[in-house]
């Protein structure tokens, strides 16, 4: 069977059994703060398990894209290291809400892989949770019961806590389960070693192919269980893991999965996978990630320096590395996988269709700029090694290159061993352990459970109507964390405060008590489908009512921030064209970010142009247009845009200004003239392909005017001009008038100083030779070496020069000389410029660097005359 059967095969007998398909989730998580990626099939789900939502359907099935590189779920440094492990894979699974439990959930494993897929049922081994007394759980006999009606006793084995009892977190719901292994070893092996003892013991062949999850218990933060009100079944199996199976292959790398992606890969780079351990390895690593980054991009993750952005682009770079160093590409290449990957997996996940041009464009210049990086590295490297006392780096030297420079520490590794020096990797580990704690330190948060005030089974939002409402509080829990300090998190009957979310952040406010006490909200969040609201202290009294009243400015600046987004997107469009589609935003209080899709960069006519569309808009006080609860497609076939990487339910919100319609579920103005006036701050690049536009509105608008006007003034005062732009336009005349005397005296300066330093020139071994600390700037060193190179032979010249607090070196080689002695003046610089902690380079006849040191000049001279002597 081929993978896109398999698939098929699976949604086909879960709905058999009244399972409703529902599509993935995106693979970037946005309301859950507990989460950067989904790692399992469930977590879309995790509201339902909670108890915080009730769901549509009993039983559902779908095939979720999951990645493992964070966290507790980390197999990344494994992945292409062996046949099975990966960054991003599928996990196709069946789950039920408080429906069918364990009997019936081990019948239709069964019944799936042992008469739909056919399976051998001698290659299957099944693990029930043995108990676990210091928690004092028995053993799942419920479980063992249900299985000896399908598997042999003996094929029934024990696991423990850490196999199998699956937990989501360190609280919250969990349970025992129950794994199906697969040998696909040869008769010869099993005959040798029976695949009992191999079970859960890593080995490539002996594998687990789908976990059965059985939720019955609640983890709570003292770390006790207690039973869940209602049971739950969630199960997961590797969708790569179950292709190698039916396609009788001994790794997931052979399945109609990769092999495509492989035999790209194989034409592009010219070579021959299964040939070479080494490039074997690389091609598995290279195969595995473009999945991962591409479709993080699909879902909204574009590569960046921190959080999940930095997980993606530490994915991509790790395949990069690995081409460069095994497969020897040293040009961008991965990014040409995408057609393949897009026609292999679009009808499945049609993101990768939509997104198809900026995973290319954002793939193409990550590349770019690492293969960047990874040159300067190279060149730092040298340096540390030139520098070496004895053929043992100093790992924090490595870690710096690592840390600061991004330069992989495997990479640092190899060159050394190459060169014949070894890495002091204990010292390495411990510098990334030390900046591993501190940042856990930092990030650290400890959670309490919740304390339950009153029963209630949904949290209702009012806050597109209302301010401010009488409340109770439902739940309440204390948080604590380095960063924060002790905080309580709420939960309200229903709220008028807006939970940060759709790029919008969360509303401010208070709650009063009916004895005047006052409580600040000082930020509203979602998680798992709760509106969460974060006070600095509990009311005195919790299960009191109070009155919920949001910070009305906030709110209204943040509506005015919101509602000119939809504008400018609208805007760009119209002036750019269709093309441009919305990649993310930030809808702040103070001001507004839109990213968006376009080729180049937005000229200051073309910014202007959106800027006018935009005010025209708010100038013809357009009233706001909403519609609630609608069908998802309804909204679309009306004309609503659907935004880039959110997740939308069956039912939408759509806002209307005008012609622009979106859907949204944020807060806006009720009249685009509430906006008062638009100005556009800033644009500027995110990635190949995406612009980024700041932009404030209303308040702080006008005070941007207000600024404008009194600097105006201050100019005015300062030139003494009634006409400041004629004044400032005089003094630029000046000052280019003068810049060209300058350059006069200095050349004049130099030809003075050319006669003084031929009487300093020295002879060494024949050659010409004046190392000397000169008063002048870069282009006088370099006209004063070629004059003094023009008119002597054999000359060798290092100037050093202090300027704004900065250190210069210039290197003249005789082109005759740089060639008859081996002399190269780019790398005598480089070298030299260490003095001056700084570097540079150049031609082997001339070169220059600069560095943050000028105390180091002298010994940068002192050292010139060894490379002649």
């Amino acid at each position: 069977m081929k993978s896109k059967e398999i698939r098929s095969a699976f949604f086909e007998f879960f709905k058999s059994k009244q399972h409703i398909v529902v599509p993935s989730a995106p693979m970037v998580i946005k309301d859950d703060p507990t989460l950067m990626f989904t790692n399992a099939g469930m977590n879309q789900f995790k509201e339902f398990f909670l108890g915080n939502s009730e769901p549509k359907n009993t039983r559902v099935t779908d095939t979720q894209k999951c990645l493992r590189v964070s966290g507790k779920h980390n197999d990344l440094e494994e992945v292409g290291m062996d046949t099975y492990h990966h960054t991003m894979f599928e996990m196709v699974g069946n789950w039920s809400f408080g429906d069918y439990f364990k009997e019936e959930a081990i019948a239709w494993s069964w019944e799936l892989l042992t008469d739909v897929f056919k399976i051998d049922k001698d290659k299957l081994y099944v693990t029930i949770f043995e108990g676990d007394k210091s928690e004092g759980l028995d053993r799942d006999t419920e479980a063992y019961n249900f299985w000896k009606q399908h598997i042999a006793e003996d094929r029934i084995l024990n696991g423990n806590k850490n196999d199998n009892f699956w937990e989501m977190g360190e609280q919250g719901p969990c349970g025992p389960c129950s794994e199906i292994h697969v040998d696909i070893r040869s008769d010869e092996e099993k005959a040798k070693v029976s695949g009992a003892e191999l079970v859960n013991a890593d080995h490539p062949q002996v594998v687990e192919i789908w976990n059965l999850v059985f939720m019955q218990y609640n983890r709570k933060a003292n770390g006790s269980l207690e039973k869940l009100p209602a049971q739950h079944v969630d199960t997961g199996m590797g969708f790569e893991r179950l292709c190698m199976v039916l396609q009788e292959k001994q790794s997931n790398y052979d399945t109609d999965v990769f092999t495509p992606l492989i035999r790209e890969i194989e034409a592009i780079t010219n070579t021959k996978y299964g040939k070479d351990e080494e490039k074997d390895i690389a091609i598995r690593v290279i195969s595995d990630h473009v999945r991962a980054v591409a479709f993080s991009i699909a879902d909204g993750q574009l590569p960046s320096n921190t959080g999940a952005g930095y997980v993606i682009r530490r994915i991509l770079r790790r395949a990069i590395r690995y081409g460069f160093t095994f497969l020897d590409k040293k040009e961008p290449f991965i990014y040409k996988l995408t057609d393949t990957l897009v026609k292999q997996m679009g009808d499945t996940f049609p993101e990768l269709v939509s997104e198809k041009n900026l995973i290319i464009n954002v793939i193409r210049e990550e590349e770019q700029s690492f293969l960047r990086t990874l040159d300067q590295g190279l060149v730092l490297l040298e340096n540390v090694i030139s520098s070496a006392s004895s053929k043992t780096i100093s790992g924090k030297k490595a870690f710096e290159l690592y840390d600061t420079y991004g330069f992989p520490i495997d990479l640092t590794a190899l060159i050394l061993r190459e060169r014949g020096y070894n890495l002091n990797e204990k010292e390495f580990e411990s510098e990334l352990k030390k900046q591993k704690d501190r940042s856990r330190a930092a990030t650290k948060v400890e959670t309490g459970d919740w304390v339950v005030l009153h029963e209630d089974d949904v949290e209702e939002f009012v806050g597109y109507d209302t301010l401010e409402t009488q409340v109770k509080i439902t739940r309440y829990r204390k948080v604590e964390s380095k960063k924060e300090g002790e905080l309580y998190q709420l939960v309200f009957n229903l709220t008028p405060f807006y939970a940060e979310g759709g790029g919008q952040i969360g509303d401010k406010g208070y709650l009063e008590a009916s004895d005047g006490e006052v409580v600040y909200i000082i930020d509203t969040k979602k998680e798992n489908n709760l509106i969460i609201h974060f006070a600095k202290n509990l009311p005195r009294n919790p299960e009191s009512s109070f009155k919920a009243v949001v910070n009305t400015q906030h709110r209204s600046n943040t509506a005015s921030n919101h509602t000119a987004t939809h504008l400018l997107h609208q805007g760009l469009r119209n002036v750019l064209g269709d093309h441009v589609a919305q990649k993310g935003s930030l809808v702040h209080n103070k001001y507004l970010r839109f990213d968006f899709s376009h080729f180049s960069k937005v000229s200051d006519e073309e910014l202007k142009q959106v800027e006018d569309f935009v005010n025209a808009r708010i100038h013809e006080n357009l009233a706001l247009q909403e519609q609630r609860g609608i069908p998802y497609q309804q909204a679309i076939d009306e004309g609503a845009v659907a935004l880039f990487g959110e997740k939308y339910g069956d039912a939408v919100r759509t806002i209307r200004f005008g012609n622009s319609m979106e859907l949204c579920g944020g807060t806006h103005v009720p009249n685009t003239g509430n906006i008062w006036h638009f100005i556009i701050t800033s644009e500027s690049s995110v990635a190949s392909g995406i612009r980024r536009i700041e932009a404030i509105t209303g308040e702080f608008a006008k005070n941007y005017f207000i600024d404008r006007s009194n600097e105006y003034a201050e100019i005015k005062k300062t030139l003494n001009a009634q006409n400041p732009v004629k004044a400032v336009s005089n003094l630029q005349e000046e000052n280019a008038t003068l810049q060209k005397q300058i350059q006069e005296l200095l050349k004049d300066k130099a030809k003075n100083l050319k006669g003084e330093l031929k009487n300093e020139l020295e002879t060494v071994n024949g050659i010409n030779f004046l190392a000397k600390e000169v008063d002048l700037d870069a282009s006088g060193m370099k006209d004063l070496a070629f004059e003094m190179g023009g008119e002597i032979d054999n000359l060798f010249i290092l100037f050093g020069s202090k300027q704004n607090g900065k250190a210069l070196l210039t290197c003249y080689i005789s082109k005759e000389l740089a060639a008859d002695k081996d002399l190269n003046a780019g790398q005598i610089v480089r070298e030299l410029g260490k003095h001056i902690q700084g570097g540079g380079g150049g031609q082997p006849f001339f070169a220059t660097a600069g560095g943050k040191n000028p105390e180091g000049i002298n010994e940068a001279i002192s050292k010139a005359k060894g490379y002649i002597s």
